[in-house]
C-alpha cells in the first residue's frame, strides 16, 4: 500500500492533483479544504490512503495525518465511501465535526450535504467512543447558530460554511458572524 507521496505536481482539477514521483503520475483525490491550501503546482507531500476495490485502485491525499486518520475513521461507518468522507472533511473543520459527533449533535451532521438522520446517528455511535469524553458542545451551537444567521441573510451554506472555516472557534456567536460577513464582503 502507498502510504505517502512526496513529488511535483503536474495537473490541479477540482477534485484531483496528477503527482508526479519516480517518474510514473498518481491521480490524487483530495478534499476541497486541502485544494485550497495547495495553491501551486509544484513539491508536495501528501500522506495516503490507498482504496482498493476488485476494480479499481484509488489514491486520497492529506496534508496531515489527523485529516488522513479522521478520514479512516469516517469510511469505517457503514455506508460512508471515500468520496462520501471526502466530503463531509470538505464542510468544516475536523475539530467541528468531532465535537458534533461527541456532543452527539445529529442535527449538525445532517446539514451536511448528503447525510441523513440515520447515517448521521450511525457516525456518532460509531465514533463517538473513539474520539473520547463529551466536550462543551457551546462551541458548536454557536456555529450553527452563525450558519443560520448567515444563510437568513442570504448567502448559500457552502459560502457560509467556507467563511466560517476561517474563523476562530472560541469567538462568539456575534463575533463569528461579524467576521464571516468581513470575509464574505471581501470576495
Amino acid at each position: 500500500m502507498i502510504g505517502s507521496i512526496r513529488g511535483k505536481i503536474t495537473l490541479k482539477t477540482d477534485k484531483f492533483l496528477i503527482v508526479e514521483a519516480g517518474g510514473v503520475g498518481y491521480k490524487v483525490s483530495i478534499s476541497p479544504d486541502t485544494l485550497s491550501k495547495q495553491k501551486e503546482i509544484g513539491d508536495v507531500l501528501f500522506w495516503i490512503h490507498t482504496h482498493v476495490r476488485e476494480d479499481i485502485l484509488d489514491l486520497y491525499g492529506f496534508l496531515d495525518r489527523e485529516e488522513l486518520e479522521f478520514f479512516e475513521m469516517l469510511i469505517g461507518v457503514s455506508g460512508i465511501g471515500p468520496k462520501g468522507a471526502l466530503s463531509i472533511l470538505g464542510t468544516t473543520t475536523i475539530d467541528t465535526l468531532k465535537t458534533a459527533i461527541r456532543t452527539s449533535d445529529t442535527g449538525y451532521l445532517t446539514k451536511i450535504s448528503g447525510i441523513g438522520r440515520k447515517t448521521a446517528e450511525k457516525i456518532v455511535i460509531e465514533l463517538r467512543d473513539k474520539l473520547g469524553k463529551d466536550v462543551d458542545g457551546t462551541s458548536l451551537r454557536g456555529e450553527l447558530d452563525a450558519l443560520e444567521a448567515l444563510k437568513s441573510l442570504g448567502y448559500s451554506q457552502n459560502e457560509a460554511r467556507e467563511a466560517l472555516k476561517e474563523i476562530s472557534s472560541d469567538l462568539s456567536t456575534q463575533l463569528k458572524i461579524k467576521a464571516a460577513l468581513k470575509i464574505l464582503g471581501n470576495k
